[in-house]
């Protein structure tokens, strides 16, 4: 670990501590993708004209390494993000990065910088942010004929601190996230700037999050701000578990699925339909919906306690992280970090310098 950062002198947030290098590689369409670089983390010289700043070309993923149990670190799903990373691209009308050079680039990364990620301290992280953008300097309005993918590190605590309390989040009735037949299910850099006014207006009224509705009708449910949501109705080992249904206008997250696959092991009864906002606020108030939480990568599972409009305030349940909530996220931690069965091949070990690993 850099002997300027260590983790143990100062508090560890979310996205400023970052690592001692990167991996980089530049696609142009004669010669494709060049090998990729083990590099110092450093600026990158960026000219005025860059295609990827001016008309948004730029994809991006989020995936986390974690310390198991034996001392070695195991990346979770990244055959997950490499899949969805593709998609991004084509949908931008980007080069494809080829999956096995998108693990190549994790498992270089992380055997390079595992010791910024202690042993023993399960709430700490290492977060991969792979990226590409058009790097091409001209300022046609057209797809880049060059291509930049980075991948850098950063030490991560909890996105909403330590085991947050329950969130309180603000449904956005004038804005929308995104639109039928946009980029709402690819995850583009286009997608969060605008979300940032929003984000304010919830934060005014007291708000960690955003509930985004659909564009059209602003009547069904989508997801949060950076994050998928989930509701629970009922109690005990009958609850179940419901999800907004994908509708091609919000991101199918990797931790979204996980946790629909271990609620249906757990016994959950597993739903993914259309939420109205509506039926949900009316839900809350008659106690009906029991637990809310949000859901990501840099999240994990947060627990939702308020919900919040220009109308008025709803509780859910107790406003407490809920039995549910508390269950699933320990679930898939203890996937994460090892210690628990991995049935699925979730986990993705790296081997670390000096192991036979």
């Amino acid at each position: 670990m850099s002997q300027t950062t260590p983790a143990a002198q100062r508090r560890v947030g979310h996205g400023d501590l970052f690592t001692d290098h990167m991996i980089s590689s530049v696609w142009s369409g004669p010669d494709g993708w060049r090998p990729t670089e083990l590099v110092p983390l450093a600026p990158v010289p960026t000219h005025p004209g860059t295609l990827g700043v001016h008309y948004a070309q730029v994809i991006f993923e989020g995936l986390k390494a974690h310390r198991q149990p034996d001392g070695s670190i195991a990346v979770f799903r990244p055959w997950e993000n490499a899949h969805r990373f593709q998609r991004s691209a084509r949908r931008l009308a980007m080069p494809e990065l080829p999956q096995e050079m998108f693990i190549d680039a994790i498992d270089r990364l992380v055997a390079a910088d595992a010791d910024w990620l202690p042993a023993g301290d399960d709430e700490l992280s290492l977060y991969l942010r792979p990226v590409m953008y058009g790097s091409e300097p001209n300022l046609m309005l057209r797809p880049s004929d060059e291509y930049r993918f980075l991948l850098l590190a950063f030490l991560a605590g909890g996105f909403f601190g330590h085991r947050p309390d329950p969130l309180s989040v603000w449904v956005s009735r004038t804005h929308s996230r995104a639109m039928p037949g946009g980029t709402g299910d690819v995850k583009c850099a286009a997608n969060y700037g605008p979300s940032f006014m929003a984000q304010r207006e919830a934060a005014a009224a007291g708000c960690q999050q955003v509930i985004w509705l659909d564009s059209a009708e602003r009547r069904w449910v989508e997801e949060m701000g950076g994050m998928n949501l989930f509701l629970v109705r009922g109690a005990g080992p009958g609850a179940e578990v419901v999800t907004p249904a994908l509708t091609g206008t919000l991101l199918p997250g990797v931790t979204r699925d996980s946790l629909l696959t271990l609620a249906a092991r757990t016994g959950y009864r597993v739903r993914q339909e259309p939420v109205s906002i509506d039926q949900l606020l009316a839900d809350c108030a008659s106690g009906a919906v029991t637990e809310m939480f949000a859901c990501g990568t840099a999240a994990v599972v947060a627990p939702i306690g308020v919900l919040r409009d220009d109308k008025g305030e709803w509780t859910i349940g107790d406003g407490q992280p809920g039995p549910t909530t508390l269950a699933l996220r320990e679930r898939l931690v203890d996937v994460q970090h090892g210690r628990a069965p991995d049935p699925d091949g979730w986990l993705h070990p790296v081997r670390l310098p000096g192991t036979a690993r």
